[in-house]
């Protein structure tokens, strides 16, 4: 079965073609980085590392670009207010280039966190200066822009298909009653593609129309068309960025080249707190490092991706709390697993036709828009029949454990990255080994019956973490 992708241009899934066979061109907006990151950005950015991860796993060589927006993006979202950098920067009193970098190192600590892949290029957009202005200089050429006092503005009338992506319609007849009387601009909607800097503002370059900075549209279309080409396969971002943010990148980009951008455009849902979006400017954010302090990053991880990159995602610490129980379990199913592999084994059945029936489901659930809520549905139902096949020794072979640890490695960690393998300090591969071991200890002082040493491997692992859980089918651990 091939990837199908709901494709935000065409409201519809469609079946994914890359352009080019085999290769696949793809970017996601990345953040301003001007505080800490959030939920309503994990959100996003765990969406999009598992449709990198996924089309990887389905042998697609990805280029994936994820931009650093380090100046030009106003309080508003759009052409008036405070570069919101420099706005942080003279509230704590430091260099907007300090904020940069310093929000920039948090905004990667907390992906790595949350056991994102870096992308393979984090443009920034100060980096990018001359090929904006080379971009505003074409679109004035081409008749799609004007200036006016130093700014450049990119005008909406000329392009018969502004709107394509978010549906929303221009009232050209009404255009000019919405212009405030102190707007520069022809149209209300027109957009900055560089806008004059006053004599204070830190962030401006030379240009043909003086001191200035760009336009927040204009640097992802720089950006993007720089390390992916004129048209590239898939576009990333949050539904919040639909309109004017993308709207204005296809416009701007498809005027210069009059080639189509974006052949798939994907939006992610937002987070919401008691049904109101998540964001900074409401004041209802959870950061990531305050979330880190109660829950582990992989919890949030998994709380993300049990729902749909498309459906919102509702915060709350119960509905967290719920997701930590449930990833528990299959962590403890898997560790059960990779604990019993090494013993010996007289099963010879494999139920492979059981395993066949699952992972067909699992990739059914990928290839349908990445729907991770019912792939991760399906690694559960595996787990069941896991739990069942180590609790009676003769069922099955030490072989079919081994392909179903492969594929809880390949649908758990490389996929969806919710089970990533733990270090210990002996290493990952020496940990069951280290830990039958002390299991062994432990039961032969029980028979022994030399208490005080088995309940002091007991105490001493609990203390350390580690849970000893034992049944009529033996000991068996697990992480607390």
């Amino acid at each position: 079965m091939s990837i199908v992708i709901y494709n935000s241009l065409t409201r519809k899934k469609e079946e994914f073609k890359p352009i080019h066979d085999g290769t696949v061109n793809m970017y996601v907006c990345g953040p301003t980085v001007y505080g800490l990151s959030h939920l309503g950005h994990a959100k996003s950015y765990v969406s999009f590392d598992v449709v990198v991860r996924y089309l990887r796993y389905c042998g697609y060589k990805v280029t994936y670009v994820q931009n650093i927006t380090d100046v030009g993006h106003l309080t508003d979202d759009a052409d008036e207010g405070e570069d919101k950098i420099a706005k942080q920067a003279q509230k704590d009193k430091l260099h907007p280039m300090q904020i940069v970098e310093l929000y920039t190192r948090e905004y990667f600590e907390d992906m790595d966190a949350l056991n994102n892949l870096r992308p393979d290029i984090s443009p920034r957009a100060t980096g990018h200066i001359p090929e904006q202005i080379e971009m505003v200089q074409e679109l004035l050429a081409k008749d799609f822009a004007y200036e006016v006092n130093g700014s450049v503005y990119f005008d909406v009338t000329k392009d018969k298909e502004y709107g394509k992506l978010s549906g929303r319609v221009l009232d050209e007849a009404e255009s000019g009653t919405r212009v405030d009387v102190k707007s520069e601009k022809r149209n209300s909607a027109d957009f900055a593609l560089w806008k004059k800097a006053e004599p204070n503002h830190i962030m401006q370059w030379n240009s043909p129309w003086g001191k200035g900075f760009p336009g927040w549209h204009l640097e992802c279309s720089a950006m993007s068309m720089k390390y992916l080409g004129n048209t590239f396969d898939i576009h990333g971002g949050g539904l919040d960025n639909q309109f004017p943010h993308h709207e204005c990148e296809i416009a701007q980009s498809e005027s210069i080249t009059g080639h189509p951008f974006v052949k798939y455009w994907m939006h992610n849902n937002l987070v919401t707190v008691n049904g109101q979006k998540m964001g900074k400017s409401l004041g209802n954010f959870v950061t990531l490092k305050e979330a880190f302090k109660k829950f582990d990053p992989i919890v949030i991880r998994f709380f993300i991706l049990q729902s749909h990159y498309r459906s919102t995602l509702d915060f709350s610490e119960q509905a967290i709390e719920g997701a930590a129980k449930g990833l528990e379990k299959l962590q403890n199913t898997v560790q059960r697993l990779r604990n019993e592999i090494p013993k010996e084994r007289k099963g010879k059945k494999h139920f492979s036709e059981v395993l066949e029936e699952l992972q067909k489901k699992f990739f059914d659930a990928m290839n349908d828009d990445f729907n991770a809520p019912q792939a991760i549905g399906v690694l559960f139902e595996i787990a069941r029949e896991t739990n069942e096949l180590i609790a009676v020794p003769q069922e099955a072979s030490h072989e079919f454990l081994v392909t179903l640890n492969e594929f809880f490695t390949e649908a758990g960690e490389t996929i969806l990255g919710i089970l990533p393998e733990r270090k210990g300090a002996a290493g990952a591969s020496a940990e069951p080994q280290l830990m039958e071991l002390l299991i062994q200890l432990r039961n032969d002082a029980r028979k022994n019956k030399n208490f005080a040493v088995s309940d002091k491997i007991r105490d001493d692992l609990k203390a350390a973490g580690i849970v000893l859980e034992d049944s009529k089918e033996g000991t068996f651990w697990k992480k607390q």
